[in-house]
């Protein structure tokens, strides 16, 4: 060891040893104050009521779980409404045959292929 590790290795001895008294005032405040801390962890929070809406949106996975399901509603609504044409008509899937409307005096051109 060189004489700067000596000197360093006392000084951290003498420091351990030539401990400063706390005073005692200062004692008692950081106890009391402990105390009041503890004390306010321990009473029980109220916590405002709920509401359903709130509870449905953390049932689902908060903000971020509405907000894909309201992307994928969407989506799903386009898909249905503006199907590409690769895509199976899927009332063909259901009834068999070519579904027709049957809405009594409607304009339904907007839901016919524009080809």
């Amino acid at each position: 060891m060189t004489d700067d590790d000596t000197q360093l290795d006392q000084l951290f001895a003498q420091a351990r040893q030539d401990r400063p008294a706390l005073p005692d005032d200062l004692a008692v405040r950081i106890l009391t104050d402990a105390e009041a801390v503890r004390l306010d962890l321990a009473k029980p929070k109220r916590s405002a009521p709920r509401s359903v809406f709130r509870r449905m949106v953390e049932g689902i996975g908060g903000w971020q779980g509405l907000s894909g399901l309201a992307a994928a509603s969407v989506a799903g609504l386009w898909i249905g409404f503006a199907a590409p044409d690769f895509l199976p008509d899927a009332a063909t899937y259901l009834y068999g045959s070519e579904a027709t409307f049957a809405l009594a005096d409607l304009d339904t051109s907007f839901l016919e292929d524009a080809e």
